[in-house]
């Protein structure tokens, strides 16, 4: 199990090294990319699927955009090579701008993907009797995709809200598919937050149960207390207002892929995108998986109201670097591109 994390960590940081030897975006005249980097922290996750989906659909060629994606499992690394410059933009969670902000860096969410985190927090079949909720936790390893990421945002809110100290618990980062799988197999950890399609993988075997549901409204609601804006492309604030005329293509490209995403069903937005996206569970099952969870894409790339206060008071309630210090929310995401794009 150690062998296999490890092996996927120096996995990720020759990818990272590859793509600092590239640079960040080419430019032709110093102002307009002729070729734009996107990281996405974790290709084939289903919450990130607008990202490939996009390009498949030919929405970025046929803005005139050239777009590279590369695949980064942990959302964390991801915004890492983005403020190293070895990449334009990120696709991933919203929260990160907050979080950015309060450590002095201004980023901001473009286009917000969806509305609702679509993790699931599954447990171990063998202890799932002996936790009912957070509150549970206390000794307990809790897999997340990586340390700082999105996930353990969650988890440890998740933890303090329902009465235990960040403390209390151990993250374990395990990032997602078959290390995270790997990690209940091996026992590495007891619970651990996931998405699809690694959530129907385990649950399909019955190796995992669900603890808490945050692919829809209702489940978000109940664990978090309102709608919490996540999947998006965002990027450095300077990158956006120095290369608005691309940023905005990117937004057409995008707000035109969820659209999109709203008039088809999940068995044609399937039928897109390459067979190794749910190879590991099958067709079938992922197109039951998507179909379970498409209404958490936004119609039009559009911040939902209220979504980024949902976001401040969770990562206020234990990141140190959130809590007590000022937030200008505005200045975390914009809505300038998508309303252009609709």
């Amino acid at each position: 199990m150690v062998r296999r994390i490890a092996a996927a960590a120096l996995a990720a940081a020759l990818a990272l090294s590859a793509a600092a030897c590239g640079g960040s975006a080419k430019t032709s005249s110093g102002s307009t990319p002729t070729t734009i980097k996107i990281m996405v922290g974790g290709l084939n996750k289903q919450i990130y699927l607008p990202a490939m989906l996009t390009q498949q659909l030919g929405f970025f060629k046929a803005q005139g955009l050239n777009v590279e994606l590369s695949d980064e499992p942990s959302g964390v690394s991801a915004e890492d090579a983005m403020l190293a410059g070895q990449v334009d933009a990120v696709v991933g969670f919203y929260d990160h701008n907050i979080d950015l902000q309060s450590k002095g860096k201004a980023t901001q969410s473009v286009v917000q993907f969806s509305q609702v985190p679509g993790e699931v927090e599954l447990c171990r079949t063998d202890v799932a009797d002996q936790i009912k909720s957070p509150a549970d936790w206390k000794g307990r390893k809790l897999g997340v995709t990586g340390l700082g990421s999105s996930t353990n945002f969650l988890t440890q809110y998740l933890a303090v809200h329902n009465g235990l100290k960040v403390s209390d618990i151990t993250s374990v980062a395990v990032q997602a598919g078959p290390t995270f799988i790997a990690a209940f197999d091996h026992q590495a950890v007891d619970c651990g937050m996931t998405t699809e399609p690694t959530i129907s993988a385990l649950l399909g075997s019955g190796k995992a149960k669900v603890l808490l549901d945050m692919r829809t409204v209702d489940g978000t609601r109940s664990a978090l207390g309102g709608l919490y804006p996540a999947a998006c492309l965002y990027m450095q604030t300077s990158f956006a207002q120095s290369h608005k005329a691309a940023v905005q293509k990117l937004a057409n490209a995008f707000v035109q892929t969820l659209k999109w995403i709203n008039s088809h069903s999940a068995a044609e937005i399937t039928d897109k995108l390459p067979p190794d996206y749910y190879a590991g569970i099958g067709k079938d099952p992922y197109v039951k998986a998507l179909d379970a969870e498409k209404a958490m894409f936004t119609p039009d790339g559009v911040m939902p109201d209220g979504g980024p206060q949902t976001v401040l008071s969770v990562l206020s309630a234990f990141d140190p670097t959130v809590k007590g210090r000022t937030v200008d929310l505005a200045k975390t995401y914009t809505t300038e591109f998508t309303k252009n794009a609709a």
